[in-house]
């Protein structure tokens, strides 16, 4: 079935769908893994975006049910150059034409992805349409401009759980996690090291979070306009100083302008597993997993700087800086035990060369 892609630019390339049939419509963003596309599929960051995965061949190892990052398949379509439909892999339980069926994600191939990459990274992301039913490309671009794409827009609400539930119940200490479109792989990260993991609602009050008497919490990654947010900025502002909080991806922004730095939007964001970070402190350089389309800026750009509280002032400081653009990537507030990072840790799919940083957050905190 042949399918279009419109963006609302009025770019078009033609391709066939391989799976599902309908118009649906995202912010386009570019994958760069090799890998992992099933855990890319499923990470709730990827609310309101269709993937353009820049590796040619997709679907060769099918999917299984251990590998997911959530119960749902979160981009409304992907975009790939060429479909695998025989899965080899002996823990494949399906295709990936299989598991997208009755989804409503629409699954398109034979499309010239470095074209509508190198046009993605000239122009920035943009909306965009994925579409087999209508031929007209004006209409298209006309709907994908009309879309409401990402910016502005609350997906957190759409991405995270209704209500509390008990991940796990180690002893080491209780871990609350304010589940913004959370992965399974950063609650397993927390499980591992004997933490009690509770997952709450995004929406979840400041002092219903206190009256559960957690050692730390855990802000998650999520989709969408981080600016738009302000019920969780709230909370993490009114916990700030009063409880140890750990920031990642999202929760990273979310905590940051709970300090009072401003948030924009990066041209074409970061997605993919091969980002060099390098630790200031230190140094070293780690490779790194990540998935975001917006940053956070300090003071003139500097390193160190200090946050204005009710009780005071504190030192705050840059910890981690991209190799590829020099965007904040970790934050450091010690006074308050506040400690962020942009990328993503608990990898899934992607190196493991930051995993340390969840034992490390509970060693810094005594826990």
């Amino acid at each position: 079935m042949r399918a279009h892609v419109v963006l609302e630019d009025g770019f078009h390339l033609e391709g066939e769908a391989f799976a599902g049939e309908g118009e649906v419509c995202g912010e386009v963003v570019f994958n760069t893994a090799h890998s992992g596309y099933q855990e890319v599929l499923t990470d709730p960051s990827y609310t309101g975006q269709a993937v353009v995965f820049t590796y040619p061949h997709i679907g060769n190892y099918g999917v299984n049910p251990e590998d997911a990052e959530s119960s749902r398949i979160a981009p409304c379509a992907l975009i790939i150059r060429e479909y695998s439909p025989k899965p080899s892999n002996w823990r494949a339980t399906m295709s990936l034409a299989e598991w997208l069926a009755g989804t409503g994600v629409i699954g398109v191939h034979k499309v010239d992805t470095r074209a509508l990459v190198a046009h993605l990274r000239t122009a920035g992301s943009l909306k965009g349409i994925i579409s087999t039913r209508d031929e007209d490309l004006e209409t298209l671009a006309r709907k994908a401009k009309e879309s409401p794409g990402v910016v502005g827009q609350d997906l957190v609400r759409l991405a995270s759980c209704e209500k509390a539930y008990v991940y796990a119940n180690g002893d080491r200490c209780h871990v609350a996690v304010l589940d913004c479109g959370v992965k399974k792989s950063i609650l397993d990260s927390m499980a591992s090291l004997g933490c009690r993991v509770t997952v709450l609602p995004a929406t979840t009050p400041a002092k219903a979070i206190l009256s559960l008497r957690p050692d730390a919490l855990v802000l998650s990654n999520g989709p969408g306009d981080p600016t738009a947010l302000p019920y969780v900025v709230k909370t993490a502002d009114q916990l700030l100083g009063r409880l140890p909080m750990l920031g990642i991806c999202l929760g990273h922004q979310i905590v940051a302008q709970a300090i009072g730095l401003p948030i924009y939007k990066l041209k074409f964001g970061h997605h993919g597993v091969n980002h060099p970070v390098q630790e200031l402190a230190t140094g070293k350089v780690k490779v790194t997993s990540q998935n975001h389309g917006f940053a956070v800026a300090t003071p003139e750009d500097k390193n160190e700087f200090r946050v204005v509280r009710p009780q005071g002032t504190v030192r705050a400081r840059v910890t981690h800086r991209s190799l590829y653009d020099g965007t904040v990537e970790g934050l450091a507030v010690p006074a308050l035990q506040v400690y962020t990072y942009q990328y993503h840790p608990e990898a899934g799919p992607g190196p493991h060369d930051a995993r340390v940083h969840f034992a490390r957050f509970l060693e810094r905190i005594g826990a």
